[in-house]
């Protein structure tokens, strides 16, 4: 009968900081600490940390949002802790599923941090509408052609001169003066 902790942060820059002193006053026996964005599936942590469980542990997280990246994710999770006979329990939430009031409202939480994601996507496909609709570009600039590309790439078509010659010729390495190629037409 272990206690476990999983922690996680999305970002490389974010800090396990504030997850870790939540959880070290619980006498963690073993951490499980990733930096990995939640909607990413390859989670190695986590996965770690599910093989490691054990019948009678409790896996100790700071907030549902650490653990999961949807409702079916977390229900997913617990049901795999469950069908392990792990608890959970989630200090933010306030959540211990050992009840079934917790397990009821790990569900509740679940569903509503799902909502929350959903909305705050929503708001940013609206807000790159309205962006849009303003006249701001999203993605790469349109490419402008090198100077004397047509007549260097005529060259090379011709069979005048070699790709490497019209690399250097246009000053762009190998990757960019193929990516050129295919994007204005050149082939």
């Amino acid at each position: 009968m272990s206690k476990i902790g999983y922690i996680r942060v999305s970002t490389t820059d974010q800090n396990m900081d504030r997850q870790e002193m939540a959880l070290s006053d619980l006498g963690i026996d073993k951490f499980f600490m990733e930096k990995v964005s939640g909607k990413n599936t390859d989670r190695p942590q986590l996965k770690k940390m599910l093989e490691y469980v054990r019948e009678g542990d409790t896996l100790y997280i700071e907030s549902i949002s650490r653990l999961a990246r949807s409702t079916r994710d977390l229900l997913s999770i617990v049901q795999q802790l469950q069908d392990k006979k792990v608890d959970l329990v989630s200090l933010k939430e306030n959540i211990d599923t050992t009840t079934p009031q917790g397990r009821f409202m790990l569900t509740i939480f679940g569903a509503l941090s799902e909502l929350e994601r959903e909305s705050t996507l929503q708001r940013q496909r609206e807000g790159i509408v309205a962006a849009r609709l303003k006249g701001k570009q999203f993605g790469r600039p349109k490419i402008d052609k090198p100077k004397d590309w047509d007549k260097v790439i005529g060259l090379w078509k011709k069979g005048e001169i070699t790709a490497v010659d019209a690399m250097q010729k246009l000053n762009l390495n190998r990757g960019t003066f193929y990516r050129r190629v295919k994007e204005l037409g050149g082939l």
